[in-house]
């Protein structure tokens, strides 16, 4: 076993290099601690039961915002343990060998491509399936990792995908915060699933992405042009079992403290409090996070996952409804703020597809990595653009510019400007043609084409938008913090010496204006009732 600290026992070269490649992980003291409290002191192997323990996920009665899946999904979820062990570990004699055991990790942990670990992924969902008695059409050309895949998806497995790798992280979050496992919540990832949809099919111009049930749309999705679309729009998506898988090896090292299921649903209580009224809900704050690495990624996901410090209602620098609209109650709560910020727009246009007049609701958002400010050309160094609903897009930095953000308010003082700059909020585009624009009163916002910006990939942020400039009336603006607590305490330091500073201004001297004599009131008095009267200066 790894674990030996006998210097005469000989180490095989195939341990040598399976060890090698974990430490390169920084894994490996803890996958000695695992294997040892895994394994059986009699044979020195694991049994594949209490493997399949180990990575078993049992919640009951979990909340669902998925329709349409509530009987199919928890049976998928009950093989989700037993398929992940048969396919990495290899059993021998009596059980899995420590070899065995650290050639699992490496094989799903380790130093590997992107392009393997969705391999991986799609490899473990359909062996899922399959042992849950759902046909899945995917089909692998031999057991090696990065094996060619063929076959296709349809969009309600696409959804089971989504939900399982959804669980997998909610699972390893609760036990990583709490040491137990929380009741588990199911966003609706309508917006994802009609995203891959629109990618990966010709749905053709009468396919209605706002009237649509996912369960019972019937196109297949080849596997390529899936793959293809989730590396482009939610690359992050495999670390979810990446860390799943180490996050339950790492919970193994404490087997004494039984994991058991919360039988209470506060903790998605306080989480989701705001779900059916803020617009960055669970589902799109997660498919958010699929697109980052880092400390902004992981800030999303304080809005999506049970966390020891409930920083939600901090993280809502900004609401219109709450705080008013317009720039000023804007600039009021933002002003400040250095780090990034999730920057959303809730709107109503007119759809004219098809001579319909109908009102469409839509949602679209841009990422800045930092603060405003009130400048009259545009500025930043890094963002993305989103669409949030009903279909989930991201739009990155193209490179050509860095037009990212214009945040330009009304000057303080009444000077005279020949060729004034627009007044509002902007992303992307140049000034006077943006690709979106929001009016200073937050009243209306104006997307271009894509064609008129450099900055930011192309793409439709409005399904069916067309080549005109669409105008919609906005219905709701929310701006996130993305910094930290860090960001959080230097913003409220920076209100506090406002504030400060406008309480000193509105002091007055008594001192000063004691005499009625030297008051300025009697001195307009004078000049008022003899303006042609001389004053005599003291000098």
């Amino acid at each position: 076993m790894g674990a030996s600290s006998s210097k005469e026992q000989t180490i095989s070269s195939e341990q040598r290099e399976v060890e090698t490649l974990a430490a390169s992980t920084g894994a490996l003291p803890m996958l000695q601690k695992s294997f040892s409290k895994l394994a059986d002191p009699q044979s020195n192997t694991i049994p594949l039961q209490s493997l399949k323990q180990c990575f078993s996920l049992n919640y009951k009665d979990p909340i669902f915002e998925v329709p349409a899946i509530h009987d199919n999904f928890m049976g998928v979820l009950d093989h989700l343990g037993s398929s992940l062990v048969d396919l990495f570990f290899v059993p021998e004699k009596g059980g899995v060998s420590w070899v065995e055991f650290v050639k699992a990790y490496v094989k799903c942990c380790g130093r590997i491509s992107a392009s393997t670990s969705l391999n991986t992924l799609l490899r473990l969902f359909h062996m899922t399936m399959d042992k849950a008695g759902f046909s899945s059409k995917l089909e692998f050309e031999s057991d090696d990792a990065d094996c060619k895949i063929s076959g296709s998806l349809l969009p309600i497995d696409v959804l089971m995908l989504l939900c399982m790798c959804w669980t997998m992280q909610w699972n390893f979050r609760s036990l990583k915060f709490f040491k137990r496992q929380e009741k588990l919540c199911l966003p609706d990832f309508s917006h994802l699933v009609l995203s891959s949809v629109i990618s990966c099919d010709e749905v053709g111009s009468g396919f209605n992405v706002w009237k649509c049930d996912i369960s019972s749309l019937d196109f297949n999705l080849p596997v390529g042009k899936f793959l293809t679309w989730t590396m482009k729009t939610v690359p992050s998506i495999v670390d979810c079992f990446t860390e799943f898988f180490h996050a339950k090896l790492q919970i193994s090292g404490t087997l004494e403290d039984k994991l058991v299921p919360s039988s209470s649903s506060s903790c998605y209580t306080s989480e989701t409090k705001a779900c059916d009224t803020v617009l960055l809900t669970l589902g799109r704050a997660w498919a958010i996070s699929l697109t980052l690495k880092g400390v902004v990624s992981e800030e999303i996901l304080k809005t999506c996952f049970p966390c020891e410090d409930d920083g939600t209602d901090e993280n809502l620098l900004y609401r219109s409804s709450l705080q008013g609209r317009g720039l000023n109650r804007f600039w009021s709560n933002v002003e400040g703020y250095h780090g990034p910020l999730l920057f959303l727009i809730s709107a109503i246009s007119q759809d004219h597809h098809e001579e319909s007049t109908n009102a469409r609701k839509w949602i679209i958002g841009a990422l800045m990595q930092q603060g405003f400010e009130n400048k009259d050309l545009f500025y930043g160094n890094s963002g993305n653009l989103y669409t949030l609903n009903p279909v989930f897009n991201v739009f990155s930095p193209s490179g050509k510019e860095k037009n990212f953000v214009y945040s330009h308010s009304h000057p303080t003082g009444r000077v005279y400007e020949p060729h004034p700059k627009p007044v509002g909020i902007a992303f992307g585009g140049t000034i006077g043609n943006e690709r979106i624009f929001i009016d200073d009163d937050f009243a209306t916002v104006t997307v271009r084409h894509h064609a008129i910006d450099k900055t930011y990939q192309p793409g439709s942020l409005i399904p069916y938008q067309g080549y005109l400039p669409v105008e919609a009336m906005i219905s709701e603006v929310e701006v996130w913090g993305l910094g930290g607590r860090t960001a959080n305490k230097v913003q409220a330091s920076y209100k506090k010496r406002e504030e400060l500073f406008t309480e000193q201004r509105r002091k007055v001297d008594l001192k000063t204006f004691a005499s009625w004599e030297d008051s300025p009131e009697k001195m307009m008095m004078d000049m008022v009732s003899n303006p042609d009267r001389v004053q005599r200066e003291d000098r």
